[in-house]
């Protein structure tokens, strides 16, 4: 069979890369970029556990430890006031849970690239071509084929396709698919630089800090990297102006001598100039002391909000940057695009190697677009409350509305909430059908992400379950006392015979793993959970004809469910035709007539568990036929890789050209011409999507 050809080498393309080879599936990545990633301090990704735990298995949790940081707390302080301050747990050598969350991981983009690149180099079943740039495609009903251009031009013929080339997506052009949202929704002046802070290894989002006027809408971040270095990130206000690198460093400036206190110097000497004191310090402005630092780089990063409204068309999908973008209110998009290849790696590698029914493929867009959809409203839904600055009118109205505000930015910075924990897929078409009424087994829901337990592999090996996902279902039994028998003893005792019996008769690969206790669970409960790490169904005891009708759902094929039921998702394969060298370019005509159903009334800030897909996020009541940008849509600095929208526009340390500041702040809006924050045109309210309290809509070209 042939390889599937992954289109875009940034994190996400290389990742899938990765864990279809983990699942024997070969694959071509094309990349049009000579291979070398740019050296980049101030664009960084912050990762999740759970998707740091997906980069981890895929070869590179070295690296993530040697570049990548992990905050001892976050914390978030109003003008001089701490409002909240949050611990995480240590890293201890058995990475035993404890009661404080796990850390994000902050990670250079391009020491991330760089791992994930010579992890691909040391796969057999992995080739990355450089120097190739899509220019066509064709489909049939037995594969797909790409045709590139450059040094290594040539027609490349694959099973499937995935488009996770950037923002300015060439699969997502030539499948003629639409990219409505917004540009501009946030826009954030960056800097790397190496100093000192007085909350070594922490994270801070200081609002409304006293140094910059304390307006309600002032914001600014500060992240710790290894080595000493710092991410900090000031919220802009709306507009187009220009961030001059004179305007950068007085941020700069004004930051540090905010956060370093005050200088001996008594207030109101007169001391306007800045000059050096005794220690070799700065002193900016009276009573300012500005502590020794090194500017590495510095940008303008642009947060845009946009949706695909098809994910996939026949044997072609789209994924990262290329079907969503987000990162407004410290949301990552890296993050969700990782989780779009954990969620799509594991289907396509069903399909290859046995088949796959329409319902199983077009499950990756019902699952991960509904996801997204629904962290675009959250955030939709936020902005209001959190940015337009009439903080007294909220006081009044909602008591504590200033503590409740920092609470939903830690959501977003932290990946809670509807801003950003993991989703749930509640309504997935996968799911298997109803059992008996027992009540509920376990604190996890299906369609939830199961927490990371120790468990004992079939080898006698302790592990933790998250390091065993990725290659097939795995069943878990709850066996309290275990441990303290020998492991040939306990494996031949009880109902284990008749478990493992049933588990090696599942119609797909799996795996039987034993743990001392779950959340919620009592003795002898079995769980299964998919390859992507989210509960199948909880049972009580060993029940083979359950545990196999669970394995047929999540292979897609359960309870006579064919490709009709798969329409709901909106994907319709597309019309094809024979793969040739020539003839015009594009994925054999526009998705079909197929869409989601209503999806109901929306709850607090969005939804995450939605499988019933909206064929677009845009629930204002606006019609959302003028894409706006849809082709391009991307901000300053993308490479046209996935991920790669962060912190655009660099300067040297302590400030390059005016000329490439003046070229990058201008143009950090969409390609095609979109305009910030133009109008959507007036229309019915959507049928697909009734939310009715989104500000969101599909700009005008």
């Amino acid at each position: 069979m042939d390889p599937v050809i992954v289109v875009g080498a940034g994190p996400v393309g290389l990742s899938l890369a990765l864990a279809l080879a983990r699942l024997g599936v070969p694959s071509v990545v094309l990349d049009e970029t000579p291979g070398q990633e740019e050296t980049r301090p101030a664009r960084t990704a912050v990762l999740r556990p759970d998707t740091a735990a997906f980069v981890g298995r895929l070869g590179c949790a070295d690296a993530l430890e040697s570049a990548g940081t992990r905050w001892t707390a976050w914390r978030i302080m109003r003008r001089r006031r701490l409002v909240e301050r949050v611990a995480f747990a240590p890293r201890t050598p058995d990475d035993a849970a404890g009661p404080a969350p796990a850390s994000p991981v902050h990670f250079p983009q391009h020491a991330l690239t760089r791992a994930l690149r010579a992890a691909l180099a040391r796969e057999k079943l992995a080739e990355v071509v450089t120097g190739s740039r899509l220019a066509d495609l064709e489909q049939d009903e037995h594969g797909i084929s790409a045709h590139t251009r450059g040094p290594n031009g040539t027609w490349w013929r694959g099973s499937y396709l995935i488009g996770c080339d950037g923002p300015r997506s060439t699969v997502r052009k030539l499948l003629d698919i639409r990219f409505p949202g917004r540009t501009a929704v946030e826009r954030h002046a960056v800097a790397a630089l190496r100093c000192e802070l007085p909350w070594p290894g922490e994270a801070l989002l200081h609002r409304s800090p006293p140094r910059q006027g304390g307006g309600p809408g002032s914001e600014v971040s500060a992240r710790p990297l290894a080595d000493g270095l710092w991410r900090l990130d000031w919220l802009l206000p709306p507009g187009r102006e220009l961030v001059t690198p004179d305007a950068l460093v007085a941020r700069i400036r004004d930051s540090l001598a905010g956060w370093s206190g005050t200088s001996p110097a008594e207030p109101g000497t007169g001391s306007t100039g800045t000059g050096p004191d005794g220690d070799g310090n700065r002193w900016h402005g009276p009573g300012r002391l500005v502590p020794p630092y090194e500017l590495l780089d510095t940008g303008v990063h642009t947060v845009h909000h946009r949706l695909a409204r098809h994910w996939r068309q026949g044997r072609a999908f789209l994924a990262g940057d290329a079907a969503h973008l987000l990162g407004a209110l410290g949301t990552q998009g890296l993050d969700e695009g990782l989780r779009d290849a954990e969620n799509l790696a594991w289907k396509l590698g069903l399909a290859w190697h046995h088949g796959a029914s329409e319902l199983l493929l077009d499950s990756y867009q019902a699952e991960r677009r509904g996801a997204v959809a629904a962290r675009l409203r959250a955030a939709d839904q936020a902005l209001p409350l959190l940015r337009d600055g009439r903080s007294v009118r909220w006081r009044t109205v909602l008591p504590g509305a200033a503590r409740g505000r920092s609470t939903l930015l830690t959501d977003g910075h932290l990946g809670r909430g509807p801003l950003g924990a993991p989703p749930v897929y509640a309504r997935t078409p996968l799911a298997p059908p109803a059992g008996p009424a027992d009540g509920p087994l376990v604190e996890t829901v299906p369609g939830a992400p199961v927490v990371d337990v120790a468990v004992t592999a079939s080898d006698g090996s302790v592990v933790r379950l998250h390091d065993r996902l990725g290659q097939g279902l795995l069943v878990l039994l709850v066996a309290p006392g275990t441990t303290v028998w020998d492991r040939r003893h306990w494996q031949s005792a009880g109902l284990m015979p008749r478990l493992t019996s049933a588990v090696a008769a599942l119609p797909m690969s799996a795996e039987l793993l034993v743990t001392e206790s779950y959340p919620g669970a009592a003795a002898h409960t079995v769980l299964l959970v998919r390859p992507d790490g989210h509960l199948v169904t909880a049972l009580a005891g060993v029940r083979p004809e359950e545990m196999t009708a669970c394995a047929e759902a999540v292979r897609g094929g359960a309870h006579g469910r064919g490709a009709g039921a798969a329409r709901r998702a909106g994907s319709e394969g597309a019309p094809v035709r024979p793969a040739g060298a020539g003839g015009p370019a594009g994925a054999g005509g526009p998705a079909g007539p197929g869409t989601s159903g209503t999806s109901g009334a929306a709850p607090e800030l969005g939804r995450s568990d939605s499988s019933d897909v909206p064929d677009s996020f845009d629930a204002s009541g606006r019609s959302g036929a003028s894409d706006g940008a849809e082709r391009g849509g991307s901000g300053e600095g993308t490479t046209g890789a996935d991920g790669a929208t962060d912190a655009g526009g660099a300067t040297g340390a302590g400030g390059a050209t005016g000329a490439r500041w003046a070229a990058e702040g201008r143009n950090g809006g969409a390609e095609g011409g979109g305009t910030t924050g133009s109008a959507g045109t007036a229309g019915a309210p959507s049928p697909v999507d009734p939310v009715g309290t989104s500000m969101l809509h599909s700009e005008s070209d």
